[in-house]
Order: structure tokens, then C-alpha cells, then sequence
């Protein structure tokens, strides 16, 4: 009894009277079937069963050995000796804390071709830069500006996406950047078409508010090494605290509200939808789709949310923050871009939001490091994936109040420095905000 194993868009065919798990048989070509990521399960049940086997699944990448001077904390040397014990799974740590650094003694220590899936063509740039310290003539880019597939090949999820079937046996060992982008129904789709045995996540953010996460612990493997903001904070990160400021609306944005609040709670309250989770929230955007009070409904929940976000006290609020720390250097998060030039008119901040050309962008974060500018304003394009300089303060006006969102926001202002980082919180009094802002408030253990 002998198997033959290959390769064939994105799945493995297993040739021979042989019967594997994770396998189905596929009656059209005579063979079993599985996803390609099931590559090493079944490795390791033919040879535990001792059936002999043919492996024709890779043509990979000619690799050399990586070589470079590569000195870690002692927790990233943590994280790298627990994931090489299984050699699959997930580290999470803070933003600033070196997470990259991890990702490269794992390259040098398996050098193995090598495929890095990040989100944005910032992050793709900013890999090539650290990663060419094992030499430039072994990065390649595979994105939508360049097609190049080399030793170690970053890519963003768009292009890794879209080429799965092409990547998914050139490399043996993958690495997500940002892996809560991962279990989405469509870039799912890379580590599903990959044969690659070596598969490590990083991020800040495991977990996701529609709970697919639970799917990474069978495609890359589970969380194995976590630490938080509060656990580096002082030594590797900026001290740290969170100050939650409550502001009253006004009058009138109090009856607005209260008058939209109320439409939203009567509908559910009629439908019997119960607001416990994401996915009941979920069940009354899609009635918008036959139920015209549904759409009513929703519309009056977002107006409401807009007025809590917006509240014009909230920008008295923020003055009086500028002025108190004039001297320091400031990130104001908001969750619309109408607030960004709100607040980049009246206090002559840039602003920088999705519409802010590279250049700009880019001049204006320079501009920041260089001290030319103490804040800047921006909605949620600095919350991922853009190399952001240091910053002591931050001020949210405004957030969608997930987990993910605010620890992405606290780590930009805890990167190594003298002074102590603070993030404030504007909170509308007596408005959904309050409750958003409670169950996310475990994410730092510090607030005063």
C-alpha cells in the first residue's frame, strides 16, 4: 500500500488504495481530496501508520540560510520558544512591543521560504524595510504595484487572496500580520489553499466581535503567547493610564437623541430581537432589506450614535485637553470623518483620514515626528497598519467601541519615552457610549 501526495489549486490529491482523514473522495478523478492546509496532519498520519508515500506537494522557493544579528526582549524570546515547540500558532502582544522582531528569528531560525500576508501596502513597506537586514536580494513583494515571488515574499491579504491557488505550495512557512484580519470569509482562503506545515499569527487584537477567531486555532494553530499593554508598561512600554471624562449633551442633543434612541428600542422591542451579541444586532441590519421600519430603525440607531459621538460639549472638552497639554504630543481619534475637519478647523490640526493622499499623509506624520506639529486628528486609518511616531497623549471623541479598536488606539501612544502616556476618553453622559465604554474597559487595567 503506497500514497502519492500533489498539489493541485489548492487542494491535496492523495493517489493510491489508500483511505487518509481530512481527506473526501473524488469520484471525477479517482482520488481523495482535501484542503491543502491539511498537508501536515496527513503527513503525520501516513507515517504514524507506516504507510509509505510519495510527496510531490511543493515546488518551493530555493531559499539560503537567513542569517543576521537579531538581539530580542526576553518575553520576544518567549514567544518564539513556545511557538517553535509546535511550530504553529498565534503571539499577542502589544502594538510597540516588537512583534516583528519575533516574526524575523523565526524566519533565521527555520529558513524556509517564506510567505508574510499583511493588510496594507504601509505595513508591506514597512516589513521589506526591517526584513532586508537578511539581505534585499532575497525580499520579494507580491501586491497589486509588484509580482515577485522570492526566498521571503510579503504580500497584502488582497493579492495573497486572490493568488492562493498560485502561493499555496511555494512556501513552507506563513506569517500573518494582523491575523485577526484572517478568519474573514475570503482571505480565510489563503491559509485553506496552502500546504505550508509553519504557520505563526501576530497581532494585538485576537479576537473578533463576529467570533471567528475561533476558526485560527485549526488553520494556524491557537493563541500560545499573550501579554498585555499593563504587562510591558513601565519598561518596554510607556506608563500608562486611562482617563474616562463623561460630558452631558445638550438640550437639544439630548431630545434628538432621546427621540432617536427610542425609535430603535421600540422596533426591537416589537420584533422580540434581543440585542445580546453582534449577530443579533446583525439580524436587524438584514431585515432592512424587506422590512422598511427595520431601515426606519436602523437609521435612527446611527443618528443617535452621531449625535453622542458629536456632541458639541465634547469639543469644549477637547479644547480644554489641547490647552493643558500644550507642551505634549497628541492623537485625536474619531469615528467620522465630518468630526475630523470639525476639529481640524477650529484648532488648526492636520487631519488625516482615508481621503489624505500618501504624500500628505506622510508629510504631515514627518511633520509630527519632527515636533513641527504637537496633534494631529484622524479617524480610523491610523487605528492599523501606518507607522505612526511617538505620542504621549491620545484623546477618542469618538469609537465603534470594540476591544480591537481601543487597544489599537492605546498602543499608539505607549511607545518607549520619558513622559507618562494618557488616554482620554470623551464620553457622552447617558447615552449607549457609557455602556460600550464598560464592557470594553477591561482591556487596560489601569484608569483613573
Amino acid at each position: 500500500m503506497k500514497a502519492k501526495l500533489s498539489y493541485e489549486r489548492g487542494t491535496l490529491k492523495i493517489e493510491g488504495n489508500v483511505h487518509v482523514p481530512f481527506a473526501k473522495y473524488d469520484s471525477r478523478s479517482g482520488c481523495y481530496r482535501a484542503f491543502a492546509y491539511k498537508y501536515r496532519d496527513i503527513v503525520d498520519y501516513l507515517e504514524k501508520s507506516g504507510i509509505e508515500y510519495t510527496d510531490d506537494v511543493f515546488d518551493p522557493i530555493p531559499s539560503p540560510f537567513f542569517d543576521a544579528e537579531i538581539e530580542l526582549r526576553g518575553y520576544q524570546q518567549q514567544a518564539v520558544e513556545k511557538w517553535m515547540l509546535d511550530r504553529r500558532g498565534c503571539i499577542v502582544l502589544p502594538t510597540g512591543s516588537g512583534k516583528t522582531y519575533v516574526a524575523m528569528e523565526v524566519i533565521k531560525t527555520l529558513s524556509v521560504p517564506t510567505l508574510v500576508v499583511v493588510p496594507t501596502l504601509d505595513l508591506l513597506d514597512q516589513w521589506e524595510e526591517r526584513l532586508s537586514v537578511f539581505g534585499e536580494e532575497w525580499i520579494g513583494e507580491f501586491s497589486g504595484r509588484e509580482k515577485e515571488i522570492k526566498p521571503i515574499t510579503i504580500s497584502t491579504y488582497d493579492s495573497a487572496y486572490i493568488n492562493a491557488e498560485k502561493l499555496g505550495n511555494k512556501f513552507m512557512l506563513l506569517i500573518f500580520d494582523e491575523v485577526h484580519h484572517l478568519p474573514s470569509e475570503s482571505y480565510i482562503q489563503i491559509a485553506e489553499m496552502s500546504a505550508a506545515p509553519y504557520r505563526l499569527g501576530l497581532t494585538a487584537t485576537y479576537e473578533r466581535d463576529d467570533g471567528r477567531h475561533s476558526l485560527l486555532p485549526e488553520l494556524i494553530g491557537g493563541k500560545i503567547f499573550e501579554l498585555k499593554p499593563s504587562e510591558l508598561a513601565g519598561k518596554h512600554l510607556a506608563e500608562y493610564v486611562v482617563r474616562r471624562i463623561y460630558v452631558p449633551l445638550t438640550d437639544e442633543e439630548r431630545m434628538k437623541y432621546e427621540s432617536k434612541a427610542r425609535t430603535f428600542k421600540e422596533y426591537v422591542k416589537k420584533r422580540g430581537v434581543k440585542l445580546r451579541s453582534v449577530e443579533d444586532f446583525h439580524k436587524v441590519v438584514m431585515a432592512t432589506g424587506y422590512d422598511a421600519k427595520a431601515y426606519e430603525a436602523l437609521r435612527a440607531w446611527d443618528e443617535a450614535r452621531k449625535i453622542a459621538f458629536n456632541s458639541r460639549n465634547k469639543l469644549v472638552r477637547l479644547k480644554e485637553l489641547l490647552e493643558k497639554h500644550r507642551g505634549d504630543k497628541i492623537i485625536i481619534f474619531t469615528r467620522y470623518n465630518d468630526l475630523v475637519y470639525v476639529i481640524s478647523r477650529l484648532f488648526l490640526i492636520p487631519a488625516i483620514t482615508h481621503r489624505t493622499l500618501k504624500d500628505e499623509r506622510q508629510t504631515i506624520l514627518k511633520g509630527f515626528k519632527r515636533g513641527e506639529f504637537k496633534a494631529i486628528v484622524s479617524s480610523q486609518v491610523l487605528d492599523e497598519g501606518v507607522d505612526v511616531p511617538d505620542a504621549n497623549i491620545g484623546i477618542i471623541m469618538s469609537g465603534s467601541g470594540s476591544v480591537r479598536e481601543y487597544i489599537q488606539r492605546l498602543g499608539r501612544i505607549l511607545r518607549p519615552k520619558g513622559k507618562k502616556a494618557i488616554l482620554y476618553e470623551l464620553i457622552s453622559r447617558e447615552t449607549g457610549e457609557v455602556h460600550t465604554a464598560r464592557r470594553r474597559g477591561h482591556a487596560a487595567k489601569r484608569t483613573s
